[in-house]
């Protein structure tokens, strides 16, 4: 155990609010938010997408910063001082996230990382679809069939497990959020060149009118409306553990809700902004191919290793630098998510039992390598896309459920409120009582009405349709291991010299 415990501090709030929105952009932002957009409703969807932002997103952001900052502690830590029996959702969230989520979100980035290589001489050919999926996935036709591990695919991951270890590795203020002052800009400058470029080409406007164009009988679909809450919900990493971790960082005074509003319309703008250069490429393509732009759309990986790579060789000039750039963008907003991941998780173990940051970061990371070489596998997509719904479907809205539960009806909302107003900036926005009758109500009621939607299409017929018994195995039994994993680790007693843990006074002083 460290000799003093000190829990590490933001060195400015700018640095925290770069650190949250790099956890919040990642790679969904780039290739699901568009088709969701365009599936349901083009511009008409971007009503319920804002209403969603106004009555979850920003709301629940509200509330996972007030409770890491109020209890000065990871998920589990603040859940357990709000009340010790609720200490086990605050574990099933950061696992979840780092044993679900980060296994096979690594290796996916590590896909990118291939792919800024593959760029430079189009090495994936003319035919994008055959390469990605035959040459270098090597796809098997079931979840069963292993069929071993790709050892480029598994050297990339290793890759994104290193880089995310050397940013963890040491405290906050020094690791993660000097990483991200530099990763983030980097990110907004990327997107802002992909968007340039890609508005400048032949049919771009066609693309972006079919992104754009509304379609407002959809509206009337209740599957829109819980569409536009998913997308938000997971789009600003909610339910993960990682905005109560990371506001535990937070001194006495920070503005908590003038930057949750920053964080998620930075977000919301971010994937918007990047559906414009998405379908701009994609209308691109159907002009150089002759067909209609809804014969390639296509959502993913597929949207990104078949479609834009497809894209990428109809280009006249700097085929190879578009390429570099579009990856590039993936492999940044990426990482800055993947630290978030690992951090949430190591933050909690930290808490609970006082080991030292760096052995914690590093046996994590050692352990995530190993458990992500089942998804480096020929294999590995298939099992990929069944974690990924159980855990977006179920585990995720499952940690915001019980969190609104427990801040609201526990704590009790206005306990939280009050908090947060005093700890804010008395010119800054306040939160008034509409945010608890949001938190109390509104916002679980949505994600409880999206978990039945689900669990009733689940019950018609297995997903994907993929044999019962692997939905099971890769879907089902995860979360049954989280739950358990999650129980066990709230029968160890937290360590009594961390019961009040103070931030470094020094840090305070700095924020402004």
């Amino acid at each position: 155990m460290d000799k003093k415990f000190f829990r590490g501090s933001w060195k400015s709030q700018f640095g925290f609010l770069l650190a949250a929105i790099g956890s919040s952009v990642g790679l969904g932002n780039i290739w699901r938010f568009p088709y969701v957009t365009y599936k349901y409703g083009g511009g008409a969807f971007l009503v319920p997408y804002f209403v969603a932002l106004v009555l979850a997103g920003i709301p629940l952001l509200i509330l996972e910063y007030g409770v890491g900052h109020r209890q000065l502690g990871s998920s589990p830590l603040s859940f357990s001082r709000i009340n010790e029996k609720w200490e086990w959702v605050g574990w099933w969230m950061p696992i979840t996230a780092l044993f679900g989520i980060m296994l096979y979100y690594s290796v996916v980035i590590g896909y990118c990382f291939i792919y800024i290589f593959l760029s430079f001489n189009l090495s994936w050919g003319m035919d994008t679809e055959s390469f990605f999926f035959n040459s270098f996935l090597n796809i098997s036709d079931s979840p069963f069939s292993l069929g071993g591990i790709r050892l480029p695919i598994a050297s990339a991951t290793l890759l994104v497990w290193v880089v995310s270890w050397i940013i963890c590795y040491k405290e906050v203020h020094h690791g993660i959020e000097k990483s991200c002052k530099v990763f983030i800009p980097m990110l907004f400058v990327l997107l802002f060149i992909l968007l340039g470029w890609s508005i400048t080409l032949p049919g771009s406007s066609e693309g972006i009118k079919t992104y754009i164009q509304p379609r407002w009988g959809l509206l009337k679909d209740i599957k829109v409306w819980i569409a536009a809450f998913g997308q938000i919900f997971f789009s600003i990493s909610l339910g993960f553990g990682i905005m109560i971790t990371y506001a535990s960082y937070l001194p006495r005074k920070a503005d908590i809700t003038k930057n949750a509003v920053i964080n998620a319309c930075a977000n919301s703008f971010f994937e918007v902004t990047a559906g414009f250069a998405v379908f701009g490429l994609i209308g691109f393509m159907a002009l150089q191919k002759g067909v209609a732009i809804d014969s390639v759309v296509k959502q993913g990986p597929q949207l990104a290793f078949v479609v834009y790579t497809e894209a990428i060789n109809r280009l006249p000039v700097f085929k190879s630098l578009f390429g570099v750039l579009f990856f590039s963008t993936l492999v940044m907003a990426g990482l800055t998510s993947a630290i978030s991941l690992i951090e949430a998780f190591a933050c909690s173990v930290r808490d609970k039992f006082g080991w030292n940051r760096k052995k914690v970061v590093s046996t994590l990371c050692l352990i995530g390598f190993f458990g992500s070489l089942i998804f480096t596998t020929r294999a590995g997509l298939l099992i990929l896309d069944i974690t990924d719904h159980f855990i977006t479907s179920y585990g995720l809205i499952l940690g915001g459920v019980f969190e609104c539960f427990i801040v609201g009806w526990v704590l009790k909302a206005k306990k939280l409120r009050e908090h947060i107003n005093a700890c804010s900036d008395t010119k800054r926005i306040k939160l008034r009582k509409l945010w608890d009758f949001s938190i109390r109500y509104v916002t679980p009621a949505f994600l409880i009405v999206m978990l039945v939607m689900s669990i009733v299409d689940e019950l018609k017929k297995p997903y994907g349709d993929y044999p019962l018994d692997s939905v099971i195995l890769f879907g089902v039994d995860w979360l049954i291991i989280f739950s358990i994993v999650s129980v066990v680790f709230t029968f160890y007693p937290w360590k009594p010299q961390l019961v009040e843990i103070k931030h470094k006074p020094a840090d305070e002083h700095l924020l402004t």
